[in-house]
């Protein structure tokens, strides 16, 4: 039986910040596919399938690292939409923001997120928690089939 290896969708506006993601996750050795959209609506792209994403053959995501604030459309707007659909609303959606204002952390978990993570300072500290996230979302947790 041949083993589906699913990606991993990361939707962030910083490229520093993507670029630690991307190389957090990579050291810990999933061989998950890391899927990169800017913002909220190129995110909504990827999973709908259309834009840059149209020939896109994979399925959806294992999980969704959001961030809140980005230009065209923020992670909670996309966040409603992801926990509005049905072939979506079981993905976990982990929301990784460098805002620690309550309202977003309110808004977040009112709206389905599964977890809230502040982006630490410190790089290493910010490494150290995105190895964690994947740890736990990719070999830790079951997903409903």
């Amino acid at each position: 039986m041949k083993t589906i290896i699913k990606n991993i969708l990361l939707v962030d506006d910083s490229v520093n910040d993507v670029q630690l993601i991307k190389a957090a996750l990579k050291d810990v050795h999933f061989g998950n596919e890391i899927i990169v959209a800017e913002d909220g609506e190129e995110a909504l792209d990827f999973l709908y399938k259309r834009g840059k994403f149209t020939d896109y053959s994979g399925d959806e995501p294992i999980f969704i690292l959001l961030d809140i604030k980005m230009p065209l459309m923020n992670g909670i707007e996309v966040l409603k939409i992801i926990r509005a659909d049905p072939a979506f609303n079981k993905v976990p959606v982990i929301m990784l923001t460098s805002s620690r204002d309550s309202n977003d952390l309110k808004e977040c978990y009112d709206n389905g997120a599964n977890s809230f993570v502040v982006k630490p300072v410190n790089i290493s500290d910010f490494m150290g928690v995105v190895k964690e996230l994947g740890q736990y979302w990719v070999v830790v947790n079951e997903l409903p089939i």
